[in-house]
């Protein structure tokens, strides 16, 4: 474990004081657990820990922290680095006491609206398809009354260990859905449990994820508007090219006013009056849906995290605020009868119909007396308030990383093909009405069909058409011109062109890493000089600065030669962070089809508060980590854009 110098008092010990900040992920962040885990043991002392940082997952035994696998830990931070590309301070703590809350202006992209569909298949379907393959269990509820069901649900909610024995766990690929039994998972093996194909993973969640991604992929060959959609981060202003290729929504538009010109009709602007308008109606009703889409997952989460909190939020309040809307609700139903019943919604549906004038004043009213009424009644900022989003959730623990002077080491890469290997199964556990021999049969992969598939391939050679050779051919002139025009680049950078230097370095080969990976410093180019950006925590409030150097373990900016500090800048003054694709969307693509041997590495964009406080960091193999350490080193109050 690798200590590096920390903040202490005067007299050389550990700063201590009473838990404090502007939101309740900030307060819990900082006090002190019972049970601790490898991040909270190394808070004791007075220097920052590396802990994880560029080692194997095997080399960590212990939990990173308490009352959470490291899987698990692993999987919430790669989701937060997916989800989480664009951050801006506000000035006040919202209503619901956490922050990372969306901003009221956020526009709609394509780019984000998959992401969104991603996120709520991971979330919502994926966990929507479990209970529904438990129905078999349940059937006998339907025709009982309401009490009994908000009774179930009481229990649900106030007695946590009736939840296996009502909903035994069974991997979801296993359960065939109509019969309730045992059914041989779509991808020929069950190799994962919390996904719906069972394919093999080599992290928990990642075969979820990949789902997610495909999905989206095969919707969205149909619209493809939504289909390649835009990179999931921003576009550098001087991303190569950008402006030689077409936009992909422009190609779909211009193809639909070839097809009117071809039937005599006029596509333009002067001659239609609706082109304009619909469009941007069909845009603000896709903001719209992105918009509910996000609300449904965010509710969904957070009740998940209320049922079944993670440390350090509270784990009892939210079950018993929960309790106390189900309790009246069934005590309720078991006096009400079915005419009273009848009667109160036949009212409630007709107020809502001609009641407008009444409801009309009453609004006014509440606009009057109380401005904000709309935002409190909110399920986020009343029943649910203070419990996280799995996004605020992670935050929180990368809080806690930084409370403790241990920075969370980032998710291991999976570029390792998974194992074709079935994931473990614990029979006596599953209630699936078949044997165990039945149920290791259908999770384990036909040997006789992998052996003849492969047999068949080692067989057939690989024929080369003229279609193929064409291709191959565009495609080897393509990656001489990707080259080409990188090193264009090198020499205008030589002689000094701003865009031409943010382009150094944005092709490596797949799976390289540059150190130093963190915690403290992160290889980096800024201006185009290679270099290496630091967090300098020894300093109140702490300092990122960029230096051409590459120190060890001396970090201290002081100690820096003369002219290798390119920037400084305190990280109580960063006010906007943003993820930049390292070529723009466009330029992946290409590269991603041409030069399939390389990748392409980000950058970040981190602006201050005052004027001309801009630095874009590129060719980040580690972006992710400074973004997720910045993100949680200090008392801002974010909100996601």
């Amino acid at each position: 474990m690798e200590k590096i110098p920390s903040k202490t008092d005067d007299q050389g010990n550990p700063e201590s004081e009473t838990p404090d900040g502007p939101t309740d992920s900030h307060i819990l962040s900082q006090i002190d657990q019972d049970e601790k885990g490898l991040v909270q043991k190394a808070g004791e002392t007075a220097e920052i820990s590396n802990i994880g940082w560029g080692h194997s997952p095997d080399q960590i035994e212990e939990p990173l922290v308490a009352g959470l696998s490291n899987e698990d830990l692993w999987m919430l931070i790669r989701r937060f680095d997916k989800q989480v590309y664009r951050v801006k301070a506000r000035p006040d703590a919202p209503l619901q006491r956490l922050d990372l809350t969306r901003t009221d202006d956020d526009e709609f992209s394509p780019d984000k609206l998959r992401a969104t569909l991603e996120r709520f298949y991971i979330t919502v379907v994926i966990n929507l398809t479990s209970f529904i393959k438990h129905v078999y269990l349940i059937s006998w509820l339907l025709d009982l009354l309401v009490p009994t069901m908000l009774a179930t649900l009481l229990a649900l909610v106030i007695y946590p260990p009736c939840r296996p024995l009502m909903f035994p766990p069974a991997p979801i690929a296993l359960v065939d859905k109509d019969t309730g039994g045992v059914q041989k998972p779509k991808a020929g093996i069950l190799g994962s449990h919390d996904s719906i194909t069972g394919a093999p993973e080599k992290y928990k969640g990642e075969a979820a994820e990949q789902e997610a991604s495909n999905l989206v992929a095969s919707v969205a060959s149909v619209a493809v508007g939504s289909a390649v959609g835009k990179h999931d981060q921003g576009v550098p202003d001087d991303a190569p090219l950008e402006d030689d290729l077409p936009d992909t929504m422009e190609i779909v538009a211009n193809t639909a006013d070839a097809q009117s010109a071809a039937h005599g009709k006029v596509p333009a602007d002067s001659h239609d009056k609706t082109r304009q308008p619909m469009r941007q109606s069909v845009m603000d009703g896709a903001n719209l849906a992105m918009q509910v889409v996000n609300d449904i997952t965010d509710t969904y989460e957070k009740m998940g995290n209320a049922l079944s909190a993670t440390a350090p939020f509270p784990r009892l309040s939210p079950r018993l605020r929960l309790a106390a809307v189900l309790c009246p609700a069934c005590l309720a139903s078991m006096v009400t009868s079915s005419y009273v019943l009848m009667k109160s919604t036949t009212f409630i549906v007709g107020f809502v119909f001609f009641g407008d004038p009444v409801i009309r004043r009453g609004v006014k009213y509440l606009n009057r007396r109380f401005p904000k009424w709309q935002k409190v009644i909110e399920l986020q900022n009343s029943l649910l308030k203070g419990i996280p989003t799995n996004a605020q959730l992670t935050v929180t623990l990368l809080r806690v990383g930084e409370a403790n002077a241990s920075p969370l080491p980032p998710p291991p890469n999976s570029q390792e093909k998974p194992p074709s290997r079935p994931t473990s199964l614990h029979h006596e556990e599953l209630t699936l009405g078949a044997t165990g021999e039945e149920i290791q049969e259908a999770a384990l992969a036909k040997p006789d069909v992998d052996e003849h598939s492969k047999t068949e391939q080692t067989e057939k050679p690989h024929k080369r058409t003229l279609a193929s050779g064409i291709l191959g051919f565009f495609r080897g002139t393509t990656a001489s011109g990707v080259e080409s025009k990188r090193g264009i680049d090198r020499l205008r950078a030589t002689v000094g062109s701003r865009h031409a230097k943010n382009r150094v370095g944005v092709l490596r080969h797949k799976g390289k890493m540059i150190t130093p990976i963190g915690p403290v410093s992160f290889d980096a180019r800024y201006k185009g000089k290679h270099g290496t950006v630091i967090i300098d925590s020894t300093k109140e409030p702490a300092l990122l600065y960029f230096t051409t150097e590459t120190p060890f373990n001396d970090v201290e900016v002081e100690n820096r030669k003369a002219g290798s500090v390119l920037f400084t800048m305190p990280v109580t003054e960063i006010q906007e962070m943003r993820k930049l694709g390292g070529m723009g969307w466009k330029g992946k693509l290409v590269v991603g089809w041409a030069l399939g041997s390389k990748e392409v590495v980000d950058g970040l964009l981190i602006t201050g508060t005052k004027a001309g406080q801009t630095y874009q960091l590129t060719a980040m193999g580690t972006r992710n980590q400074l973004f997720n350490r910045l993100v949680a080193i200090d008392g801002q109050v974010w909100a996601t854009c």
